[in-house]
């Protein structure tokens, strides 16, 4: 789909300069999504569920979906074994989709990168997927992230090589000195979208919050 309204959608959503151009492109593309992802064999959600599930038992509540998009996260945590998921996403439109599918507790309608309405230690578990990208979130979302993340509790997220050679890798490696985390796992990189012509690496981590 190299030429198609999924290839400009993102290109678009990349190119993005502020959160109000990123949640309009997402708003406009809600609608062909899923399908649109799907045609590109969009690789993100399976590789965090897979993550997810080897570190976090089944039935931990509450969890958050950082970036839940339509819901495609969701719908698996359902099926798998996680009762109560939270999604959040700057795309209303998004929401909407994610919402239709009745796998969510709540719905919040904000921008990560920002301080986030939820008390310290609210989950057990946190998920996104595909945000730490280009012209989406940067290094400064991560500690939100972890605030709202209970103690011995588990982030998972993937991270573009872009991001992660600028300077994410290095503040992961001083929160871990710090004692404020531990890397559990990380992947090799690998391709998000196949079928896509842009093929810059990401690579899936899971920390645990100290």
């Amino acid at each position: 789909m190299a030429d198609g309204k999924h290839s400009n959608a993102l290109s678009a959503a990349y190119a993005a300069k502020r959160p109000e151009e990123v949640a309009a492109v997402y708003d406009s593309w809600a609608e062909t999504y899923d399908a649109d992802m799907s045609s590109a064999g969009y690789r993100h959600p399976t590789i965090c569920l897979a993550l997810l599930t080897r570190h976090l038992p089944r039935g931990a509540e509450p969890l958050l979906d950082a970036g839940a998009g339509t819901g495609l996260i969701g719908e698996w945590l359902a099926i798998t074994g996680y009762p109560t998921v939270e999604a959040l996403d700057i795309s209303q439109g998004m929401l909407d989709k994610a919402g239709a599918k009745g796998v969510y507790t709540a719905l919040h309608r904000l921008a990560m990168g920002d301080a986030l309405p939820f008390a310290n230690d609210a989950y057990a578990g946190i998920v996104s997927a595909g945000v730490f990208t280009s012209g989406h979130v940067g290094i400064e979302g991560l500690d939100e992230l972890i605030r709202i993340c209970r103690p011995g509790g588990i982030i998972v997220l993937t991270v573009k090589n872009t991001l992660w050679q600028s300077g994410f890798a290095e503040r992961i490696a001083g929160l871990e000195a710090q004692g404020r985390l531990k890397r559990v796992e990380e992947t090799a990189p690998y391709a998000s979208m196949p079928g896509e012509s842009d093929t810059v690496p990401s690579r899936g981590l899971v920390l645990r919050v100290n």
